[in-house]
């Protein structure tokens, strides 16, 4: 089972993709996208490490997620993956669109086999104004175009707004 939880800052897409792994049943292997670059994502990274059950596995990962997840899956476990778009911000940063594609492409194509459950998190950026910079442009398109391809490939989306889940795709939760 593949699923995909979107929703903005603060929307309890996190809290919702927890409690969705840790009811799964099965052995929860997290897998954190996110680069403690400043303090407040050191704060940010705290609170979701403190709020996670300790028998819970942890992979660091920012770029190669799609590596991670082919080494991580198996029929017994639960990934959850903390967030897709700050992977994409990640690939982003690093200004080689060969290498955001090659990451991109080998997600896609794995999800498609992983075995075992998988929930997938991620930013919804593409409901506001079009963005001055450039880049932040590139960022937003690219969130959209992601998402669009990972939704096609999961049997369930979900939109949080306000910790409220709403389906998009598949069975009630």
């Amino acid at each position: 089972m593949r699923e995909l939880i979107l929703g903005g800052a603060r929307s309890g897409k996190s809290r919702l993709a927890e409690r969705m792994a840790a009811e799964s049943g099965l052995e929860v292997v997290y897998v954190a996208t996110s680069q403690p670059l400043d303090g407040e994502m050191n704060s940010r990274i705290r609170s979701h490490r403190d709020r996670r059950p300790v028998e819970w596995g942890l992979v660091e990962e920012p770029l190669a997620l799609a590596q991670v997840l082919e080494e991580q899956a198996s029929p017994e476990r639960c990934l959850l993956v903390d967030c897709l778009t700050l992977w994409l911000t990640n690939l982003l940063m690093l200004d080689d669109e060969a290498h955001l594609d090659r990451e991109c492409d080998a997600l896609l194509a794995g999800l498609q086999t992983l075995p075992g459950r998988v929930i997938l998190v991620s930013n919804e950026t593409g409901l506001g104004v079009v963005p001055m910079g450039e880049l932040t442009r590139r960022y937003v398109d690219a969130a959209g175009l992601l998402h669009q391809a990972v939704a096609e490939r999961c049997e369930r989306v979900v939109l949080t707004v306000a910790g409220l889940p709403m389906i998009l795709k598949g069975d009630p939760l």
